[in-house]
């Protein structure tokens, strides 16, 4: 060999003469490495634990979005229902007065059977939708149902009695839809 060769073989690998890395370097750096996988495998379960938690937060709240758009929904069907039934309610009172007007004349017969047929279809209607006319008169004054609009003073009746109904109330199912107006007796 040339020294030119033998400086590059020195420069380039290592001599035959040089020690080598002893075996227990290299179990070290398996160690190393291994510590490594088992921290590397907890902030990876840290990571996930994190987004199954996040996961489970937006289900949740996504859930409770749902319902509540559904409630809304519900509650803005029944306000829109409520609102036409008060709407009409004014008529089905038209028609009762008019039932209780006196008939006179020849047509007063077929006048009064063509009324009747329309209350009786309009009270039809409300029943279908769920509303239910009360009767008030007799019974104590109840404020949650009755809306009194005169009061007098009534020997021979209770105090708080009601005395005459003007109109009479509605439920629809188990709420109030609208109250009955009253003529309440004093003592």
């Amino acid at each position: 060999m040339t020294d030119d060769m033998k400086e590059h073989d020195m420069a380039g690998a290592p001599a035959d003469d040089a020690p080598a890395a002893p075996p227990e370097s290299l179990d070290q750096d398996a160690a190393v490495a291994g510590s490594e996988t088992p921290a590397r495998e907890q902030v990876l379960e840290q990571e996930r634990d994190q987004f199954y938690d996040l996961l489970l937060r937006k289900s949740a709240e996504f859930d409770n979005y749902r319902r509540r758009v559904e409630r809304e929904r519900r509650e803005q069907a029944d306000r829109t229902v409520t609102d036409l039934l008060l709407e009409m309610l004014p008529i089905v009172d038209d028609l009762e007065r008019a039932l209780k007007a006196e008939a006179i004349g020849e047509q007063a017969e077929a006048y009064r059977t063509g009324v009747d047929l329309i209350y009786r279809q309009m009270l039809e209607l409300l029943k279908r939708r769920g509303v239910t006319p009360f009767d008030a008169a007799g019974q104590d004054f109840d404020p949650h149902l009755h809306q009194a609009v005169v009061s007098e003073d009534s020997p021979g009746r209770r105090d708080g009695e009601v005395v005459e109904q003007f109109s009479r109330g509605y439920l629809i199912g188990e709420r109030l839809l609208r109250p009955a107006m009253v003529k309440v007796a004093r003592t």
